[in-house]
């Protein structure tokens, strides 16, 4: 049987052709099965009123696609996320001893389940400027795992497409070789963990001892995303930096994701991010213009959407929606469903209504620190991580100047506080910084312009 996972994303593409896109968006867009065990499928939900309407609206209908894709009849159950939480950590130790046990000596079927989405691969990575270098890294580790980078480090920030490309390297190497990958998020690795300090029905752990060493050491790729998620789990830490020097000296590949770059996951130990930084560390940051365009038209023509979307609107849409590209795509579901609904055609006062509020949850940001390095950097060309280093060429200082300016000014953070999120600088360093632009300013109009600019943007 395929993983739940899998099972489930091919229960809700059945579902999304049966019903229109809104009714999808509305009700299925945000479920997860969260485990199918003893012919009950666990579904969670975001709220109870989902748990009603689902019920009695999609019962029946769940209930044929699971025996279409399983072979079994199976029940439904629906949870929201606080409810499940009470079973969640239990279940996991639970149902990993219990595979376990049965399944110690049977690799085939245990350790060969790469929890890959097939769906992730680089035909359909859209490339740009904010990516271009991640996904050369990332094809060249797919081409040559083990031997390229090693580790691999990809960091950005959530939605610019980190598990895209970790997984287009997974199914990249599964399709070309007979190697075996494994991924997982940090979170499953945890709970695989807590795992080993549980006794089964012998009074021994010896059996799941054996069980998680050949689940993550027993393979040739290891990808594991969301690494700043064992920040605080001490014991797990220790674990993980075992099987990561037991991976790396049998020189097998191993492929990160985090929100933030190394030297930032100061909840992690030293050691680790010593060793994350072994091979190549590449970030990801928010796409430009030109690439938010391109994600809009290949998500519009993925759709297959019997709808024309002038191009006015498409750079309406990417000037507007900069951030994320999942809420680049969901503006595509969202404004499409608008139309239907209002029976409109869609130009750019349509899309302008339908996306009001959409647009202002995008760019509702608080004026932070952040925001700003991000807008800055984007700009300039530069990675957020250079505007934090220690290089002092004059593409990367000058910015850097106006990016600490436009922190003093917009922010209410001291000088200290933004030299420390600019790679521990000092304060004196802060303040001859926002001294020289404030000086700059007032004899350079084009800068005064620049900015002007800046300033709309990150406000």
């Amino acid at each position: 049987m395929m993983d739940t996972y899998l099972l489930w994303s091919n229960i809700l593409e059945k579902i999304k052709s049966e019903i229109n896109s809104l009714a999808f968006q509305t009700w299925f867009e945000e479920t997860e099965l969260y485990d199918l065990n003893n012919g009950v499928a666990r579904i969670i939900v975001p709220f109870p009123m989902h748990k009603k309407h689902i019920l009695i609206h999609y019962n029946d209908s769940l209930k044929n696609y699971f025996l279409e894709l399983t072979g079994k009849n199976i029940e439904i159950e629906l949870y929201i996320t606080e409810e499940i939480e009470n079973l969640k950590e239990s279940n996991v130790i639970k149902n990993a001893v219990t595979t376990a046990q049965s399944n110690i000596y049977n690799n085939d079927n245990l350790y060969l389940n790469t929890n890959l989405n097939s769906k992730y691969t680089f035909e359909n990575f859209i490339v740009g400027n904010s990516n271009k270098f991640a996904h050369a890294a990332a094809l060249s580790v797919a081409e040559s795992p083990g031997k390229m980078y090693n580790p691999l480090f990809i960091y950005g920030n959530s939605g610019l497409g980190k598990t895209h490309l970790m997984h287009a390297i997974g199914n990249y190497i599964t399709k070309n070789s007979n190697k075996k990958v494994l991924y997982v998020t940090s979170e499953q690795f945890v709970s695989d963990f807590i795992g080993i300090n549980k006794k089964d029905e012998s009074g021994t752990n010896f059996s799941y001892v054996d069980f998680f060493k050949q689940k993550y050491r027993n393979i040739d790729v290891l990808i594991i995303d969301d690494i700043q998620y064992l920040g605080g789990a001490t014991e797990t830490q220790k674990e993980f930096f075992h099987t990561f020097n037991n991976l790396y000296g049998d020189n097998k590949q191993i492929i990160i994701s985090s929100d933030r770059s190394p030297d930032d996951l100061k909840i992690l130990e030293d050691r680790l991010r010593t060793r994350f930084c072994w091979g190549l560390p590449v970030d990801i940051y928010p796409p430009d213009l030109d690439l938010r365009i391109a994600i809009l038209k290949k998500r519009i023509a993925g759709e297959a959407i019997n709808k024309h979307i002038p191009d006015q609107v498409i750079e309406y849409m990417a000037s507007n929606l900069k951030s994320d590209v999942r809420m680049l795509e969901g503006a595509v579901t969202r404004l499409v469903a608008y139309s239907t609904i209002m029976s409109s055609e869609i130009d750019l006062n349509l899309a302008m209504e339908a996306l009001k509020d959409y647009i202002n949850k995008g760019s509702s940001e608080k004026n932070d620190i952040n925001k700003i390095q991000k807008v800055v950097a984007e700009k300039f060309k530069i990675s957020i991580e250079d505007l934090k280093s220690k290089k002092r060429s004059s593409n990367i200082a000058f910015p850097r100047q106006i990016a600490m300016y436009l922190c003093r000014k917009l922010t209410d953070e001291s000088f200290p506080k933004i030299g420390i999120e600019f790679g521990g600088k000092d304060h004196s360093t802060v303040m001859h910084s926002c001294e020289k632009i404030e000086r700059e300013i007032s004899v350079n109009k084009d800068l005064a312009k620049t900015i002007e600019s800046l300033e709309k943007d990150i406000k």
